[in-house]
């Protein structure tokens, strides 16, 4: 199975045509450099022969949590087709994840459960592990827990959760920084991401059941949810407007140390999430147009939403939303609320 594999590169393909699961793991190495493990379908690691004790980094790169989010899938098989082809060889531990296979054929968000609410356990409870999205987001943890704890005591962990939104942003690509209780924010990390043309940080403030929360949390990893735009089929993304981020991500990945300029707020447009609403009733509907962009901004006192004969109204002075969506279930959230985060303690 690997010998298709290596004659097209094409990983994505390759995990297509098996997307619920391999009949056996795949081992083998390119060259005498980097050993390939192929784990699960969508399961990649490429891991340099010639990794020494020091310090390094474990990299880990995702996608398709939703599979009708196409670019950072065609973002991420692009990499590993040039791995693949050993146009470029990796510097550090790297695992790849293609979230939801069967979503992506499906050509939806999801099947039956949007899996980035199903981490941190969350796949296990309630109803447990009753459909596919919650088993493969258990499995998902468990990839992402024997690369970081198989590493090198001491390399630095990174993950990046690749993804696009549903809707249009005044910010076109922007990034969730998970919370982080304890630890100060990363401006390293973020000048990163400004380098990649994610100009826009949120500070989140509260645990989530997301992927990029899940490996803050437990492996303290640098990690983030990081959105490169709008939605779109196969086909129709202009992959020019993610060559900053190819870019980027290639230097990570080849390169022992990324130079980046000393970290400056004011390249940043930087926010934090001052609530969000969840949904409590059938009846609840949102007081501004179904095409309003995220970061669209509101006034104190101006009607977000209506539910149950209750207006939910603008708290600030001035909040501005993310990620609306009336459409969840009941108990889940509908939108991010958000106010500037100039004065976050970064370090």
């Amino acid at each position: 199975m690997t010998l298709p594999l290596m004659d097209t590169r094409d990983f994505l393909a390759f995990t297509l045509a098996s997307p619920l699961s391999l009949p056996q793991q795949y081992h083998f190495h390119l060259g005498d450099h980097t050993q390939v493990d192929i784990l699960d379908t969508g399961v990649i690691v490429f891991t340099p022969l010639t990794a020494t004790a020091t310090a390094k980094k474990d990299i880990v790169l995702s996608c398709a949590v939703h599979g009708n989010e196409t670019a950072p899938i065609e973002i991420c098989n692009q990499l590993i087709k040039s791995l693949l082809s050993e146009t470029i060889i990796t510097q550090h531990r790297l695992l790849f994840l293609i979230g939801n296979p069967s979503s992506i054929l499906n050509k939806t968000r999801f099947l039956e459960e949007n899996m980035n609410r199903l981490f941190s356990g969350a796949h296990s409870k309630g109803q447990g592990l009753v459909n596919a999205e919650r088993i493969r987001a258990k499995a998902l943890e468990k990839y992402v827990a024997d690369f970081f704890n198989n590493g090198v005591s001491g390399s630095q962990r990174i993950h990046y959760d690749l993804h696009t939104a549903i809707r249009p942003s005044k910010h076109e690509k922007f990034a969730i920084y998970p919370y982080r209780p304890g630890r100060a924010f990363s401006g390293e990390q973020m000048m990163f991401l400004a380098a990649c043309g994610v100009d826009t940080i949120l500070f989140h403030h509260e645990p989530t059941t997301t992927f990029s929360y899940y490996s803050s949390e437990h492996f303290k990893a640098d990690a983030f949810t990081v959105e490169l735009g709008k939605v779109m089929p196969f086909g129709e993304n202009d992959m020019t407007r993610f060559e900053d981020t190819h870019k980027m991500l290639t230097a990570l990945i080849t390169q022992d140390v990324v130079k980046l300029p000393d970290y400056n707020s004011a390249s940043l447009n930087l926010y934090k999430v001052s609530r969000s609403i969840n949904k409590s009733a059938d009846d609840f509907a949102f007081s501004f147009a179904n095409d309003a962009p995220n970061f669209s901004q509101f006034n104190q006192g101006e009607t977000l939403a209506t539910e149950a004969g209750t207006e939910i109204k603008v708290q600030q002075e001035v909040e501005a939303i993310v990620f609306p969506n009336a459409k969840v279930p009941i108990g889940q959230r509908t939108v991010l609320c958000l106010v500037p985060a100039p004065n976050e303690d970064v370090q």
